[in-house]
């Protein structure tokens, strides 16, 4: 049967004042008035004939009522708050959060969208383009694809796929007075560079590319530089250029015509590097986050066989 219960803020008010025996403390934890406080701690102590706090000089002390009450109190507002959340997850579970790195977003996950709303219509995919760190729990984020090392203590990490890299170009630089026909013909053409592979030996970069194609008289370090190879490929559909970038991120670009492969050498990316997709370890069974994980390994799956 529903028992009659206090006012929830007078509950609040007496819970923060009897943790912090202070009024104006409890006051300025709840954003409100130490009178405001003390009117609510009146009106429980009214509302159930009992004194809860002594009011000292300068001080306060609990009753004993309200010292044997008080337990039982917090464990009510920790259910509360128990309760709260699972709402919320029931609520959220058909939203799934996804963070990913803006070149591979717009290169690689957005045109498998459609895809991915096939297999699970019932979700609502809200993707966040960043390469910023994540704190999952503070920015609301599920699932991260982050290239890296694939440590991530703490996460479930899944590999995704590595890397190769090839040069790329407009078919409209084929074309020109300077087509494409062997390595050497890149000395009539822009080089355009991802900023942050210059800082690492070991990275994909013009230099290691030339030197495989045993072109030992082309400066490596020419042409245009971008901070996100999404730019570098935009460069590249526009006819800036030619763009030494990742195989994965131009698959649709070849297959629809819109860049062409004009070598077939490619360099691997010696800096042990690759795609992975992460998440908490203590949220890798939740089902939103199987059904995305187990699609997007099939979509990598269904990429390597062909």
């Amino acid at each position: 049967m529903f028992r009659k219960l206090p006012p929830l803020n007078a509950l609040r008010a007496f819970e923060a004042a009897a943790r912090h025996l202070s009024f104006s403390k409890a006051a300025e934890e709840l954003g409100v008035t130490p009178a405001a406080v003390s009117h609510q701690i009146k009106g429980l102590e009214d509302f159930l004939g009992v004194v809860l706090f002594q009011r000292l000089t300068r001080a306060l002390r609990l009753s004993d009522a309200a010292q044997a009450a008080l337990p039982a109190l917090r464990d009510g507002f920790a259910k509360l708050a128990e309760a709260s959340e699972s709402l919320k997850s029931q609520a959220d579970s058909a939203v799934l959060m996804v963070s990913a790195g803006p070149s591979l977003a717009a290169k690689w996950l957005v045109p498998r969208l459609d895809n991915f709303r096939q297999c699970c219509p019932d979700m609502d995919l809200r993707l966040d383009a960043t390469d910023d760190l994540v704190d999952f729990r503070r920015d609301g984020v599920d699932i991260a694809l982050r290239y890296g090392r694939g440590h991530y203590p703490g996460h479930r990490v899944d590999p995704l796929f590595g890397e190769k890299y090839s040069p790329v170009c407009s078919p409209r630089l084929m074309a020109g007075p300077h087509p494409l026909r062997v390595p050497g013909d890149l000395r009539h053409h822009t080089l355009l560079h991802l900023n942050w592979r210059q800082e690492d030996v070991s990275a994909p970069n013009w230099r290691m590319w030339l030197l495989a194609a045993g072109i030992e008289d082309i400066d490596a370090s020419r042409g245009a530089r971008f901070n996100m190879e999404v730019l570098v490929v935009q460069a590249a559909l526009e006819g800036q250029g030619v763009a030494l970038t990742s195989e994965t991120l131009i698959e649709a670009d070849l297959k629809q015509g819109r860049l062409f492969r004009p070598f077939d050498l490619t360099v691997a990316d010696l800096s042990g590097f690759a795609y992975y997709l992460v998440c908490p370890e203590a949220r890798a069974e939740e089902p939103k986050i199987v059904a995305f994980r187990d699609w997007i390994l099939a979509e990598v799956a269904a990429g390597e066989q062909t």
